[in-house]
This record gives structure tokens, C-alpha cells and sequence, in this order.
């Protein structure tokens, strides 16, 4: 018996890191899974993976910046399996896009207002737009889960990235939220906070736990994360073993937030 048996969860964000990741778990734990991202060619080998391993999976190619976007896989989803018992928000981006759009992982001062509204419709519209879509299926249902993807850095503050954390916070209080309005609908909704997970996200700052005294500074465990270690306290909040944790903001960053 899997954990997640006779349930649908949408993923997003599914082609790479922490989605994929979620995706071929839930798969592996009895899920059928919808899995998103913007890019067909990473969907597909996610799918491969997890019909591979005798699991059973779709995936849409979307833009969840947009309503629309968003609704094309929702619908997609309620139209193959007929519900939505579990929703992963983990679209989103970070400093990978910085070399393709530099300043939108800036200061403010550095930042336009076409790459905020960006950097913002991606990592906080989108959470927006499936809760908003997902949520009347959950409540006809009776019940349901949501699992919001935030940061570390939607706790604490930064000295860039002034667009990621300000999505990254405003997921956590949409977080709570979504709890105060729709628990008696019997809908959970959490938050996981990653750390410096090992992901095409940060990639291009992955070399700082080369030095051992940066390393150190980042994190007292002095290394990065993986993306399955994030997938497991997902897992959690996706089960029914999970049924009393409600509006919570679980920090998994190997203890980062834990020391000034």
C-alpha cells in the first residue's frame, strides 16, 4: 500500500528539481499525477521515469502566469481522473533566470517593473490562479491538500532577490489564508520552506559550498540539500498522516534559518 493510494495530485513546476522530484515520488506512492512545467521535453522524461516504474501520470505543457495557462491543466487534470485530491504549487523561478534576463534577481533599485511583474506572476500569480481553480473541486470533495513551495529566503530577508522574496512571503501568508477560509471546507494548505537545494535553480551558485568557511556560513550541515529530501516533506503533507497539520510553514534548509 502506498501512501498517497487512490489520490490525484497536480504538481508543478514537475520538469525539473523539486517537482520532478515530488512527481516521481507521489507516482511511486500510489498518486496518479499531473505534472506541469513550461517545457514539453522535461515533461516527457519525468513521465518516462515514472511509467517506468509502474506509476501512472500525465503532463501538460503551461504557462501558469497567466489564468489561462492554469485552467488548461486543471482541466485537463479533472477530465482524465476526475478530481484533485492534492495540489503541489512549485513552479517557480529564481537565480537561473538571471543570466537570461539580468536584474530580475536584483535589488529593487535594479529591478524593472517588467522583471518584477514577472519573477512575480511566475512564483506567486500562478499559486494564485491553480489555488483559485483547484479549490471548489477540493471543497465538493470534502477534502484536499495544499502544498505551497516557498523559501528560505520568503522568511528571512535578502540582499537581492527582492522579487523572489517578496512572492516567496506573500505565498507563506497566502498560505494561512487559504487555511483560515477553507478548513471547515476540509482543506489543508501548507507551506514548505527549502533551503539551498541542489536544483538547476541555484546552479549558477552552487560553487560556494565549494569553500569550506562558505559553506559553513550558508549552512551548519555545510551542504545543499536534495530536491528528494524536499519531496518527502511534501510526501507528508500529501498523506493522511498528515491530517492535523494545517497552515504550517515547514523549514527544510538543513538549518540555515536556525542562527543569525
Amino acid at each position: 500500500m502506498g501512501r498517497l493510494d487512490d489520490k490525484v495530485a497536480i504538481v508543478t513546476g514537475a520538469g525539473t528539481g523539486i517537482g520532478r522530484a515530488c512527481m516521481e515520488l507521489f507516482a511511486r506512492e500510489g498518486a496518479k499525477v499531473a505534472g506541469c512545467s513550461r517545457t514539453q521535453s522535461n515533461l516527457d522524461e519525468v513521465l518516462r521515469t515514472v511509467t517506468d516504474e509502474g506509476g501512472e501520470g500525465m503532463v501538460v505543457a503551461s504557462d501558469l502566469s497567466s489564468h489561462e495557462g492554469a485552467e488548461v491543466l486543471v482541466d485537463a487534470t479533472v477530465e482524465a481522473y476526475g478530481r484533485v485530491d492534492v495540489l503541489v504549487n512549485s513552479a517557480g523561478v529564481g537565480y537561473s533566470l538571471e543570466p537570461k534576463e539580468p536584474g530580475s534577481m536584483g535589488s529593487i533599485t535594479d529591478t524593472t517593473p517588467e522583471l518584477w511583474r514577472e519573477v512575480t506572476a511566475i512564483d506567486l500569480d500562478s499559486v494564485f490562479f491553480m489555488s483559485r481553480l483547484v479549490i471548489p473541486h477540493m471543497q465538493k470533495q470534502g477534502n484536499g491538500s495544499i502544498i505551497n513551495i516557498s523559501s528560505v529566503l520568503g522568511v528571512k530577508g535578502h540582499p537581492d532577490a527582492h522579487a523572489y522574496t517578496t512572492a516567496k512571503g506573500g505565498m507563506i501568508n497566502l498560505t494561512r489564508s487559504i487555511t483560515a477560509a477553507y478548513t471547515l471546507d476540509g482543506i489543508r494548505c501548507n507551506c514548505v520552506c527549502p533551503g539551498f537545494i541542489d536544483t538547476p535553480m541555484i546552479a549558477t551558485h552552487m560553487h560556494l559550498f565549494e569553500d569550506e568557511a562558505t559553506a559553513d556560513r550558508l549552512c551548519p550541515m555545510r551542504r545543499t540539500g536534495t530536491p528528494e529530501e524536499i519531496a518527502y516533506g511534501c510526501l507528508y503533507l500529501a498523506s493522511d498522516e498528515s491530517s492535523y497539520t494545517n497552515g504550517s510553514v515547514m523549514l527544510i534548509d538543513g538549518g540555515t534559518s536556525a542562527r543569525i
